[in-house]
């Protein structure tokens, strides 16, 4: 059975690029319709080129079958599975962490995400911006403890999260902040007084200061910690990658180029204490844009793959599944048995649709809100 996929991300943005290069207009200058019919035009074309290919190296296929991802018939397919899914309580929606691509403005999988290792700090080039930014280090800066004159010094990657930040964690058997268990530190650029919790699983006394910056809404750690501690979850990014309302004076800015605003802010109150290097840092990069991705809180679609995971364990280690050759088994079993929940919803143009759709009543804007109620999804 011969056929092409039409590789959502991929083609959505190789069909933009020859936008900008022949026409110098975007996507959002054509509008949905008309950028659709775009992408079909540059499928006939390419696809065709595919299919000729396979049969110039003597592929024997059935060519009366040939099948593309986005005929009628398989859309019709990837729907009936999403309905059939959705039924059995295996696809839900949830506001969670997603890898955030900013160029695209959407979700990508783990698997298009590409991680470099930096030994020493860098500064790289990164999309929309004209000036590098600086990687690999990490910098200090203090929060001052509430009606008092002590202050907590914490370490971070990335100085504009710090934003974001809604709590201070500490060891509970830290002698040197015993004193400040329960207590509030007061952020200096917004409106919010955050709490000094006590989380043993979180910090390490033994590392750097032995207090750390809890961002519930942009590091998984800093979720899990905040679901634990119930604390609040404030989202600092535009789906651009700029900062939003919730930043005060730094909203609309360019992430990074906040970066160095947020340094200087602090080094205006005086609580600015230096930077370092940060050697091994990790920086997840997107595969198609070379964005820098962003964990971000967003309401989005997930397939619950725990089940299916344990039934594929199960397969091989009954015998009713081969794995070839049988050094891949190990592979196979560390995937299934530490696998996360799939998002699968992506903000993107060209692809299938989702069918659900959010009931909006009489008198309200005909948006669906940031704050949007789950129970007004309607699968269909």
């Amino acid at each position: 059975l011969p056929g092409t996929d039409h590789a959502g991300i991929a083609t959505q943005v190789v069909v933009e690029k020859k936008l900008k290069k022949e026409r110098n207009i975007t996507r959002h200058d054509l509008g949905r319709e008309a950028f659709v019919k775009e992408v079909w035009v540059w499928k006939e074309q390419y696809g065709n080129t595919i299919c000729s290919q396979l049969r110039r190296m003597g592929s024997s296929l059935d060519w009366s079958r040939v099948a593309f991802t986005m005929d009628a018939k398989l859309s019709a397919a990837v729907q009936e599975a999403f309905l059939r899914l959705y039924k059995q309580k295996l696809i839900y929606r949830a506001q969670r962490l997603v890898n955030w691509d900013s160029q695209l403005k959407s979700a990508v999988s783990d698997l298009e995400v590409d991680y470099i290792t930096l030994d020493t700090p860098q500064k790289l080039s990164v999309p929309g911006l004209q000036s590098k930014v600086d990687f690999g280090m990490m910098w200090d800066f203090a929060y001052q403890v509430e009606d008092s004159q002590e202050e907590i010094v914490i370490s971070t990657t990335r100085p504009e999260t710090m934003l974001g930040d809604t709590a201070v964690a500490v060891h509970p058997e830290d002698p040197r902040y015993k004193h400040l268990h329960g207590k509030f530190l007061i952020h200096p650029f917004v409106d919010r007084r955050m709490p000094i919790i006590c989380d043993a699983e979180l910090v390490d006394m033994n590392f750097g200061t032995g207090a750390v910056k809890v961002t519930p809404a942009h590091d998984p750690n800093d979720f899990v910690t905040g679901q634990k501690h119930k604390l609040a979850f404030v989202n600092i990014l535009n789906d651009d990658g700029t900062l939003n309302s919730a930043c005060g004076q730094f909203a609309t800015m360019h992430r990074f180029s906040a970066r160095y605003e947020v340094i200087k802010a602090l080094k205006d109150k005086n609580l600015y204490k230096g930077s370092k290097a940060n050697p091994g840092m990790r920086l997840g990069l997107s595969s198609r844009t070379k964005d820098v991705i962003e964990p971000v809180l967003k309401p989005q679609w997930w397939v619950d793959s725990k089940q299916m995971a344990s039934e594929a364990c199960k397969a091989v280690t009954e015998g009713r599944l081969n794995i070839l050759p049988a050094i891949h088994k190990k592979k196979w079993y560390e995937w299934l048995e530490n696998i996360r929940d799939w998002c699968i919803s992506r903000q993107l143009w060209w692809g299938h649709r989702i069918p659900a759709f959010y009931a909006i009543f009489d008198g309200e804007e005909a948006v669906i809100p940031k704050d949007e109620a789950f129970d007004r999804w309607f699968v269909a």
